[in-house]
């Protein structure tokens, strides 16, 4: 896959901002180790970092969650200079953070091939949060075109100490634009780094920039996953690195960037837009192990909660359907009181209150149709309603809607989370 990635300079950065912090391999700023779970309990993954980027247009990076970094990489023969204006990275106002490749050089910067030739931005966490394990989920809309390179990624924290690739690295997200249609998941570590990489590519049928999609990995002890909108394409375990070692047992911290050229993209070339964005709704991250990208719900009839034709459009009916396994059927019930599938929220339709409101799958918004509560009782009830999650006519077949209503004990209102 990718040559390493790291500056010096950027190495020597994070080792005075982790020590600066206190920041180590067992205490550390920002850290959030995962919770104990009892095993006769629903999961319930507490949200440890989070930016919804729903600042005014025109807000800089938030500076208490983010660094900007500054200067080239010659590491990649990238042809971009990092800045830390808000030419290249900014709020949009309309609930996302833009990341902006320019080919311009308004103050003369100077890289390793000479003048500059483009400007784009690069934020990561350190110093600011790390964490051991969990799930780190970000919702993107790509760039596009020959010789862009973004991505998603995640660097052990101790970099500055032990260099890389004895640290980790954790690719989540890499595009490359003369693949528009692909993805890559990958692992970096001592004997496996660089094309040496331990990895995978997710496709779809059509370009990644031509809408969001959600980027996600579930990492547990010797365990990580990666999906892409809920679809679950890869584990890795010590297992896969043929006696070479497992270095993905301490604290990592975030990076996002858009990168111009560089040994694996390529160059830009004639046909490359300038202006070129890279459009991050959010990032978040919990403190859940599970390591699976969620696990199915259960109900009357021993079926699954499901999200029809594995359908990511706003609007998509939740019903019951047979157990399989599928993206659609894995859900995660998370600390802000939100359950989720696809990387999209379960929903009461139009807010509404009323027995009978239908359920369904929409962004995640914060509104009170989007918040449940599960009880020991194996009730999921919504409290804007003070209503239950039901199945329709107390039918256990497929293709049965989903609605609240009143809460009465009945067999069709209990559902088990696993």
């Amino acid at each position: 896959m990718h040559l390493h990635r790291i500056r010096p300079t950027l190495i020597a950065l994070i080792a005075t901002l982790t020590a600066a912090a206190g920041v180590g391999t067992t205490a550390y700023a920002g850290q959030a180790e995962p919770a104990p779970r009892n095993s006769s309990a629903p999961r319930i993954a507490a949200v440890t970092f989070a930016d919804e980027f729903n600042a005014p247009a025109g807000t800089p990076v938030d500076g208490s969650k983010w660094q900007l970094e500054t200067g080239d990489n010659v590491n990649n023969h990238e042809r971009q200079y990092y800045t830390n204006s808000t030419r290249n990275a900014v709020h949009d106002g309309q609930g996302n953070l833009v990341i902006t490749a320019r080919r311009e050089n308004p103050n003369n910067y100077q890289c390793w091939y000479g003048r500059c030739e483009y400007t784009s931005a690069r934020l990561n966490t350190a110093g600011k949060f790390t964490q051991t394990y969990g799930s780190y989920e970000a919702r993107i809309k790509m760039s596009r075109g020959q010789g862009m390179w973004p991505a998603f990624w995640m660097l052990g924290n101790d970099i500055g100490d032990v260099g890389w690739p004895q640290s980790g690295e954790i690719d989540i997200m890499e595009n490359v634009g003369f693949e528009p249609n692909t993805v890559h998941g990958t692992l970096h570590g001592p004997g496996y780094f660089g094309s040496g990489g331990i990895g995978a590519a997710y496709s779809i049928g059509g370009p990644f920039a031509d809408g969001f999609h959600t980027f996600r990995v579930d990492w547990s002890p010797n365990k990580i996953v990666w999906s892409v909108d809920g679809n679950v394409y890869q584990t890795r375990t010590p297992a896969d690195l043929g006696g070479k070692e497992w270095v993905f047992d301490h604290p990592f911290f975030m990076i996002l960037n858009l990168a111009v050229g560089g040994y694996w993209p390529g160059d830009p070339d004639a046909s490359t837009p300038f202006p070129n964005t890279l459009t991050i709704d959010y990032v978040r991250v919990t403190n859940d192990t599970s390591a699976g990208g969620g696990g199915p719900i259960t109900g009357i009839g021993g079926k699954c909660v499901d999200v029809a034709g594995a359908n990511v459009a706003n609007g998509t009916q939740v019903q019951l359907y047979d157990c399989n396994g599928t993206g659609a059927q894995r859900w995660t019930v998370g600390g802000d009181g939100t359950i989720r599938a696809l990387g999209k929220c379960l929903d009461v339709s139009a807010g509404s209150v009323a027995n009978g409101a239908k359920v369904q799958l929409w962004d995640c918004n914060g509104t009170g149709a989007q918040q449940w509560t599960v009880t020991g009782a194996r009730d999921i009830v919504n409290p804007q309603a003070n209503k239950c999650l039901d199945a329709a006519e107390n039918s256990s077949a497929n293709g049965t809607r989903l609605q609240i209503w009143t809460c009465a004990g009945t067999t069709n209102q209990k559902w088990t989370v696993s």
